[in-house]
Order: structure tokens, then C-alpha cells, then sequence
């Protein structure tokens, strides 16, 4: 667990903390997820999980079973957060945000933001336009998903976060309407820039340290 501390926020604010998880089978997650939510106060750290998930689909709370296409396999859960159904698997990495945004002095539509502008500037790092689409969270290049976001908000309290697709198995999105939008094409690193793809752990330490800077955290 390694820790960076708050930029722009009072000095005895907690700072925040990284868990790297490796590959994890989604249940127990959001079950850890949902008790430091409900255990945590004032001065409990904001944190950020990172890992990958065993193959899965998720719905979410307003979700339609409709979007799973077909059956498969793939085991699906139905969790609390924002959006409708995706999936996850090796390969794609996942961070978790359990971020006090009432301590933070900002919204949830400022969480969003921030997020997915960290991941645009991380794709202009490496050379890829990526923007935003309205109506429809996440971040695109030439109209395929790249990334998805999905959050829950309890008592000021984040928990959830996003999906960043590297280099995975993306048959299993063809088994859904990704998000819920019929036809959604999705892309990820590996097929964009092919032997250049850095490795999950390269994308997770660099997408890091966007993320600090746009929620107002030192990754340094």
C-alpha cells in the first residue's frame, strides 16, 4: 500500500491511500467496498483500489437484464452502482474510488469529470484523442468505449469507479449492449497501438498519477 498526499486540502486532511489487488474475483470486492464505506468517518482516507476482475458482468441498480444479449457462462451481478451492464475481465483495469467528496468540497458530476479527464490526458500521453460523449459516461476514441465509469454515492461517500480496457478478451462485450447503448463499438490499448501497449502495471502507475492531480492529490 503506498500513500500520496492531499495537494490542495487542509494538512491534517487523511491522506490517501493505494491498494493494488491483482485479479479478484468481483463478490468479495464490493462486499470490502460497501463495509469500509459503512464503517468509515470523518477522519478515515479516501482510497483507490486498483485490480482486475475475473471474467464478469456487471447491471446496474436501474439496469435491464434486456441489454445481456444472450446467455453465457459469464456470471452476472446485479451491483448498486450508476449505469446499466458491462464486463469485466484480465486485462482491463479496474480502480475503485472510495472518495469522501463531502471533504473534498465537490460533486459528484465534478468526480466524473475528473476522472475522465485523468483518463483523456493519460491517452494523450501516449498519443490517442480520446473525448467524451454526451449522455453516455465514459471515454471514447473514434466512437469506441475505451473506458466506462460507474459510481454510488452514500452519505457523501463514493465507492465504485472505472473500467480502463488495455489488452483483454473483448468478445464477451459482443454477449451485450455495453452500457446499455445497442451496437457501442469497444476498443482498448492492445488494438490501438499494438506491440507499443504498455503493460497493465505501466497504465495503472500512469493513470495514477493523473488521477491524483485532477482529485487534488501529490502522486509524487
Amino acid at each position: 500500500m503506498s500513500i500520496v498526499k492531499p495537494l490542495s486540502h487542509s494538512t491534517d486532511m487523511p491522506a490517501l491511500k493505494t491498494r493494488n489487488l491483482g485479479l479478484c474475483d468481483y463478490q468479495p470486492v464490493w462486499d470490502d467496498m460497501c463495509d469500509y464505506t459503512q464503517r468509515r468517518d470523518n477522519n478515515s482516507p479516501d482510497q483507490i483500489w486498483y485490480l482486475q476482475h475475473e471474467p464478469v458482468y456487471t447491471l446496474g441498480l436501474n439496469g435491464k437484464r434486456h441489454h445481456l444479449l444472450q446467455p453465457t457462462d459469464i456470471p452476472v451481478i446485479p451491483v448498486d452502482r450508476g449505469g446499466q451492464i458491462t464486463y469485466h475481465g484480465p486485462g482491463q483495469l479496474v480502480a475503485y474510488l472510495l472518495i469522501d467528496i463531502d471533504r473534498l468540497n465537490i460533486g459528484v458530476k465534478e468526480l466524473v469529470s475528473a476522472i475522465e479527464q485523468a483518463i483523456i490526458d493519460y491517452l494523450a500521453d501516449l498519443g490517442l484523442d480520446a473525448e467524451r460523449m454526451a449522455g453516455a459516461p465514459g471515454i471514447y476514441i473514434n466512437g469506441a468505449k475505451i473506458a466506462a465509469l460507474g459510481l454510488r454515492v452514500k452519505k457523501g461517500r463514493t465507492y465504485h469507479g472505472l473500467s480502463f480496457n488495455v489488452d483483454m478478451e473483448l468478445a464477451p462485450f459482443t454477449n451485450i449492449n455495453p452500457c446499455g447503448y445497442e451496437g457501442m463499438p469497444v476498443t482498448q490499448l492492445a488494438d490501438l497501438l499494438g506491440v507499443e501497449c504498455p503493460r497493465l502495471d505501466e497504465v495503472k502507475s500512469a493513470l495514477h498519477i493523473h488521477l491524483c492531480r485532477h482529485l487534488g492529490y501529490n502522486a509524487a
